[in-house]
């Protein structure tokens, strides 16, 4: 593996992901702007993230004070050296780090010291799928803490919000959790949903859902048509962006679904805001640049 090379790439992933909004995510927010009432809360609200991914743009800074926590993603070929790809991608984030790309924001969870680099046990955090490939497929997500904190898991039924066993149960925690988020996970966001798995690989699927486009729907007809209508259901809950009241309070719903045990139904709920850092690339097997994804 020639080092160089990939740490020089994996720091431009960093790079775009923290200062450049993906191209779908900004036709979102465009297209959520035109539904605002014009100088409603809700329309400057949006005004001003447009406005703000534009200058991050610009001057190549994090679109949001908060760089979140780096969620890698790779894809590599059978017989990889998973090792070597790990110690450069934690060289990558901590040069990022010192690039002011990433906010020093990880600290020990005992002694509340600080990580300077943003490396540490558990940050950043890095999956990795081996497979039938002969290219690396990289792609990051910088998910931030308040969106992260509104994230949740409900097992069904559920009486205190009428949900059963069903996809009319998944809808209904699905709409519970925007409206406990209100303005905390800065709306208007993006929802990951998992129906299934456990309660640790609930999470996991339901966070790999922000690696889909917003034009992507699930391949499953009955959960696409879910995923349009608790967007649209979303928009009649009045709480618009950051809470302000208004039209929009999701871009978006990408729903999956794994097996379960008998005794267990899980819908796992994770939340992505407006500022929706998530980029890709593909690298070949010395670590150069075939193409970017998004």
């Amino acid at each position: 593996m020639k080092t160089a090379n990939w740490e020089r790439n994996l720091l431009d992933l960093i790079r775009r992901t923290s200062t450049d909004l993906p191209s779908d995510i900004e036709a979102g927010l465009r297209k959520a702007l035109r539904s605002e009432k014009k100088n409603s809360h809700g329309y400057w609200v949006i005004r001003t993230a447009l406005d703000n991914a534009a200058r991050a743009r610009g001057e190549d800074l994090p679109i949001c004070q908060d760089t979140g926590t780096p969620i890698f993603h790779f894809r590599v070929p059978v017989g990889f050296d998973t090792n070597a790809l790990v110690a450069v991608t934690r060289g990558a984030v901590s040069r990022a780090t010192r690039r002011g790309y990433l906010r020093e924001n990880v600290f020990d969870a005992v002694s509340g010291k600080p990580f300077y680099t943003n490396v540490a046990p558990g940050s950043p955090v890095i999956r990795i799928e081996q497979g039938a490939r002969k290219t690396v497929d990289a792609r990051l997500i910088l998910k931030g803490g308040g969106s992260e904190n509104v994230g949740t898991q409900y097992s069904l039924p559920d009486e205190r919000i009428g949900a059963g066993r069903d996809l009319e149960g998944v809808r209904r925690c699905a709409l519970d959790a925007v409206w406990k988020a209100q303005g905390a996970g800065c709306a208007p966001g993006v929802l990951g949903i998992c129906i299934g798995g456990d309660r640790a690989t609930g999470y996991e699927c339901s966070k790999e859902q922000f690696l889909r486009k917003l034009s992507d729907v699930a391949s499953d007809r009955e959960l696409a048509r879910l995923e349009s209508r608790i967007v649209r259901d979303s928009c009649q809950l009045g709480i618009g962006p950051m809470g302000l009241g208004g039209r929009t309070a999701l871009l978006g719903a990408k729903i999956a679904a794994m097996s379960r045990a008998p005794a267990s139904f899980f819908v796992t709920v994770s939340y992505l805001c407006w500022a929706f850092r998530r980029r890709g690339m593909v690298l070949g097997p010395e670590g150069g640049l075939t193409r970017w994804l998004y």
